[in-house]
């Protein structure tokens, strides 16, 4: 199994942390928006946050903001050039109405910026991928449903110890989470499970102390995840550019 502390990604647990607040009315795209190349000297770490109405990202690469903006892990992106993941941006806009944006707003906006400003054309395959699958254990689940409705926020926030909590989700909505946040590739939902949940997983990230993920997963939520291979949607690069000035 892979060290999954290696493969944080800022991606999901950003728009959920986003997702609290809301923009008066859906917007179209970001009202102004500045792309600079990434000036590092030392260890620059990546990150996406907001600052009063300014979205944020620091150290990101194309392939971040795709997988962002359309919720597919970064081996989901394919046929780009060498530069796609390997040079980084500082990007700082506003959207075009007031407040902030939520989850499905900020992944809206990301699309027309990668559409206007990196000239992004890209189309939908199916390809078989490596993929961890995310079943059901043998003594079958140990999760709660929750009590709230589906249109209520959904919740996946962690910290460092790693403490994951989880708020009206589904077993899809899970999968996602944790392929953005910690896995190396796609995960794919094969629990049959319907409904949504609520609850904490904790692990140590360190994989000498217990329980690592896999063991957390399958002890403390009845669920396991399987290295498999599956058919799974891709985004084939067809035509990018780098940014056009600012």
């Amino acid at each position: 199994m892979v060290n999954v502390m290696g493969m944080l990604k800022f991606s999901f647990a950003v728009l959920i942390a986003i997702a609290g607040t809301s923009a008066q009315d859906s917007p179209e795209g970001f009202e102004v928006v500045t792309i600079k190349p990434t000036v590092c000297t030392g260890s620059c770490g990546t990150f996406f946050t907001a600052r009063g109405r300014h979205i944020i990202a620091g150290n990101v690469s194309v392939t971040d903001l795709i997988s962002l903006a359309w919720a597919v892990h970064v081996k989901q992106i394919v046929d780009g050039p060498s530069w796609l993941g390997s040079e980084k941006f500082d990007i700082d806009g506003l959207p075009d109405t007031d407040g902030r944006p939520n989850h499905n707003q900020l992944r809206l906006m990301m699309q027309k910026l990668l559409a206007s400003r990196f000239r992004l054309v890209f189309h939908h395959e199916q390809r078989e991928l490596p993929v961890y699958a995310l079943l059901t254990a043998k003594n079958g689940p140990k999760m709660t449903k929750t009590d709230r409705q589906p249109g209520d926020s959904t919740g996946f926030s962690y910290t460092n110890q790693i403490v994951l909590t989880v708020k009206n989700s589904t077993m899809a909505d899970f999968a996602d989470g944790m392929q953005a946040s910690f896995m190396d590739r796609p995960v794919v939902d094969r629990t049959a499970l319907n409904g949504r949940y609520d609850f904490l997983l904790k692990w140590s990230p360190d994989e000498a102390e217990s329980p690592g993920l896999y063991t957390a997963i399958e002890e403390q939520l009845g669920l396991k995840l399987a290295p498999a291979r599956a058919r799974v949607d891709v985004l084939v690069i067809d035509r990018i550019e780098k940014p056009s000035e600012n």
